[in-house]
């Protein structure tokens, strides 16, 4: 059981209303923070450069990639935000001027949904009664656009956040001056994949081993083409 059915129960979930959660924004930021900044450390390293270079770059991406993510996901949950309040007044404003227009398309819509003759007339006039209800069944129904609206704010602290611990991990072993700081980065941040996708399966249909070696791969993959890429260019420079 994922939740009590008790009356009482019901009734203090509804009082809340819907809840909002930033999961998707903790996920891309914690995926994005240890991909890009491992890329960097396996990009360094393949090149032979110092520690000192690896640590300048992988900080300067860090928090500048993090900043970059951060308002990139502000600005695309604000204008999720305009759009709705948007169409909210174009919906309105035609429940205002074309009241019976507007009653077809409910009808059509709940039409489709299988209601016929007074059934269908009777859900026609319960929703075109409380225009609160008949907003947000057109923007729902016409639009696919929900009333429960993320805040932008929230969504770019959990995705910086994200970033900047989990991008962190890689470099750890650099600033610790670890004789052994490329696998040691290596693993941590393997662990860091693992345990990201690992996470994400409580919210997800796959199994949890399944969501961890994904991201596992996804990560890892994308440090080995830096890698390469490090190797190639420190032998076309002949370093």
């Amino acid at each position: 059981m994922d939740h009590s059915h008790a009356p009482e129960d019901i009734s203090e979930r509804l009082d809340k209303g819907p809840q909002i959660n930033y999961l998707r924004d903790w996920i891309y930021g914690g995926i994005d923070g240890a991909v890009t900044t491992f890329a960097i450390v396996a990009g360094v390293v393949g090149a032979n450069l110092s520690t000192g270079v690896v640590l300048v770059l992988g900080l300067a991406n860090l928090f500048a990639d993090g900043f970059s993510m951060a308002a990139s996901n502000y600005s695309g949950t604000k204008a999720e935000r305009d759009d709705y309040k948007r169409m909210r007044d174009i919906e309105l404003r035609h429940i205002h001027a074309h009241p019976e227009g507007e009653r077809e398309e409910v009808r059509q819509i709940y039409a489709r949904k299988g209601f016929q003759g007074e059934e269908l007339e009777n859900m026609v006039k319960l929703v075109t009664e409380n225009e609160e209800i008949w907003l947000e069944i057109m923007l729902s129904e016409e639009y696919g656009i929900t009333q429960v609206q993320r805040s932008p704010m929230l969504a770019a602290l959990a995705t910086f956040a994200a970033f900047i611990i989990c991008g962190a991990v890689p470099l750890i072993p650099f600033v610790l001056g670890s004789t052994a700081s490329a696998t040691t980065a290596s693993v941590m941040t393997g662990i860091v994949f693992l345990g990201i996708g690992a996470a994400k399966s409580r919210w997800s249909p796959q199994k949890w081993w399944v969501s961890a070696l994904e991201t596992f791969a996804i990560g890892m993959t994308a440090a080995g083409i830096a890698y390469a890429v490090g190797v190639g260019l420190r032998s076309l420079a002949g370093v």
